[in-house]
């Protein structure tokens, strides 16, 4: 949890900061903690995962855009950029050298024939894209004022990912189920009367 809270550290205060000032402020406070979230890692001698140096680069590129030229587009965009790039590297990764990040991410704790880890990476690219292009319907179809785009961002997407989350657990429990209920009983194992 405390782990959660601190990945999500940026998301809120951007989310606070909007709701105290304005989508500029609120920009500005994300790129600080962003940047503050790094730095706290290594003074703590923490490990700085990949995906902290994605979405810092992210924030500072589109934030810094933001702020520069005044025009809320680019920190708009910036959930989209994130999502496809984490789509594109799965995929890129799979299609290129061959190796299925979800396995490295998640092979020591689950045991899965290839087809499955390979279908899991696929459904995090397909969670990934799909995520990015609503976030681009959310903020620039004209349906939706820009606090909606805030709620939908903090919360919409937060929750999307909860709940493919949970799917996706479902999903490896059936199977992990599956593959232990077909393997073979084996009566020579070690400490099973025969």
């Amino acid at each position: 949890m405390k782990k959660l809270l601190f990945d999500l550290f940026p998301l809120i205060l951007f989310f606070v900061a909007f709701r105290v000032a304005d989508i500029y402020v609120a920009t500005g406070v994300a790129m600080a903690a962003a940047i503050l979230q790094i730095a706290w890692l290594r003074l703590t001698h923490r490990a700085i995962e990949a995906t902290h140096w994605i979405n810092l680069t992210v924030i500072v590129v589109f934030g810094g855009a933001t702020l520069l030229l005044h025009d809320d587009t680019f920190i708009k965009w910036k959930p989209t950029v994130l999502y496809w790039l984490f789509a594109a590297i799965l995929a890129g990764a799979r299609l290129f050298t061959g190796r299925n990040l979800m396995r490295k991410l998640m092979g020591e704790k689950i045991d899965l024939p290839e087809h499955l880890w390979n279908r899991l990476n696929d459904s995090w690219v397909l969670f990934f894209t799909g995520s990015g292009a609503l976030n681009l319907y959310v903020a620039f179809s004209g349906r939706f004022t820009e606090s909606q785009w805030v709620n939908f961002k903090v919360f919409g997407l937060l929750i999307l990912l909860l709940i493919f989350v949970v799917l996706q657990s479902l999903w490896l429990g059936r199977h992990l189920q599956t593959e232990t209920a077909d393997l073979p009983a084996n009566e020579d194992q070690p400490g099973n009367p025969s």
